[in-house]
């Protein structure tokens, strides 16, 4: 089980590296086969048995787990990366994408109720229900995934048959001498010449930690630090409610994108984590109100910044596209060197944050007190005695862990996100030479 728990991570990186390579290797078709409709088609069904298998006993347990958790990361990064750059390819215009945004934000927070029927069907006593409950859920996906795709594509060969056509004589033409050249390796090779990229993915490495940390932590943050205050069932409920809120918010985040640009959006946001924490940390973890009010704007804000990156991966693909003159757009590529670059921030921030918490409150949670000093000792997590020690030493360290992570976050964010030059004026040129190019001028 301890190997498992320690390789795990890199085996769903190395899985997710194939998966990705994959992806990019079908860019060049995405425009004129639908490429990223297909692969949602295609690799829909393998998602859903993926999350299945995680339900049903069928291999012992920390193998399963492993493979499990492989198959679904992995394909959840493939459809993520395909549906992320949809949204690069079918629309254009700062104002369209931030409305297409606020639809799948809109969707996703529906979606997201599932979080809420899954308390009322748990049971471990009787976990059959909760097993039905995951079947529907995921014959109710697949079934969503075939509708939507397949509308999709048929709106598409619609109405935009005649701008396909054309583009693809446009294409034709080129593609004779050009198709075999831009390769991969040349694609990949032009990217890390792509400064803004750069700066973003550093950015956005963080910001990657910094959520996965908060819904890793958010629940053992709760009881720590408000289970003097807050019932089991009013804590549950928050976690359910953390999964909704972002996707709502997402949507006023949105309208301010269309007044002020994503650049300045996130820029505040970052500022907003920042004070926040600062005055939390002045506070201390004694004002039970605040202190709930800035566990549950800390997972919110820094879910809601996530969501608005697909606009400012968008915008790079734009600048990718005019700067080196291409074709057709690389979207799937450009998303999916984001995500590959950002994957390391999602294994870092359980291992991270749990060593941030052991030397915070000199306990670790993976260990008891009686299993460390013991010879025959197992790698586990002893939930009864993490969740029933009630020290201060304890509280104050998971208080102490909750406000500088945030903070130093932050700092380092706004650092990188400075240098970000892919806005105001240098924006605009860019989209209108991407816009004036798809519909038939030159780059």
């Amino acid at each position: 089980m301890a190997l498992s728990l320690y390789f795990g991570p890199y085996f769903i990186m190395f899985f997710c590296c194939i998966m990705w390579k994959c992806s990019c290797l079908s860019t060049r078709l995405t425009r004129r086969h639908f490429g990223l409709e297909r692969a949602l088609v295609k690799f829909s069904p393998v998602f859903v048995l993926g999350f299945l298998s995680f339900w049903f006993s069928w291999l012992q347990p920390s193998l399963q787990f492993v493979i499990c958790l492989c198959i679904y990361d992995g394909f959840l990064t493939l459809i993520d990366l395909n549906h992320s750059a949809l949204l690069a390819d079918l629309a254009l215009s700062e104002e369209e994408r931030t409305r297409l945004n606020g639809y799948s934000s809109f969707f996703s927070a529906i979606g997201s109720t599932s979080v809420f029927m899954s308390y009322y069907f748990w049971d471990k006593q009787f976990i059959l229900t909760f097993q039905m409950f995951c079947v529907c859920l995921a014959v109710f996906s697949l079934i969503g995934f075939v509708i939507s795709t397949s509308m999709m594509k048929h709106y598409f060969e619609k109405t935009s048959s005649s701008v396909l056509a054309s583009a693809s004589d446009r294409h034709e033409v080129s593609s004779r001498h050009h198709s075999s050249s831009l390769a991969l390796k040349k694609y990949v090779k032009q990217l890390l010449r792509h400064k803004n990229f750069w700066w973003f993915t550093a950015m956005n490495l963080i910001q990657v930690f910094h959520c996965h940390f908060n819904s890793n932590f958010f629940p053992l943050f709760l009881d720590k630090l408000l289970g003097h205050t807050l019932s089991p069932k009013s804590a549950a409920f928050l976690l359910g409610l953390s999964f909704v809120t972002p996707h709502i918010n997402n949507l006023y985040f949105l309208t301010l994108c269309r007044r002020f640009g994503a650049y300045l959006v996130i820029k505040w946001l970052f500022y907003v984590k920042l004070l926040l924490s600062l005055v939390m940390l002045l506070l201390g973890p004694d004002w039970s109100t605040l202190l709930c009010i800035f566990i549950a704007s800390n997972r919110v804000f820094t879910e809601g910044t996530c969501k608005l990156l697909n606009l400012v991966i968008s915008d790079l693909v734009d600048e990718d596209y005019v700067i080196h003159h291409r074709k057709q757009s690389i979207s799937a590529l450009v998303f999916g060197t984001s995500a590959l670059l950002s994957k390391p921030g999602q294994t870092l921030a359980p291992l991270l944050g749990t060593w941030l918490l052991a030397k915070q409150t000199g306990y670790s949670i993976f260990y008891s007190d009686e299993s460390s000093n013991n010879d025959n000792s197992d790698f586990l997590l002893d939930e009864k005695n993490v969740h029933d020690r009630t020290g201060s030493d304890v509280r104050l360290g998971c208080f102490q862990v909750l406000v500088y992570v945030p903070i130093v976050c932050a700092v380092l964010q706004i650092i990188l996100w400075s240098r970000f030059k892919l806005h105001g004026g240098r924006l605009k040129i860019v989209t209108s030479q991407r816009i004036g190019a798809e519909n038939g001028g030159a780059v």
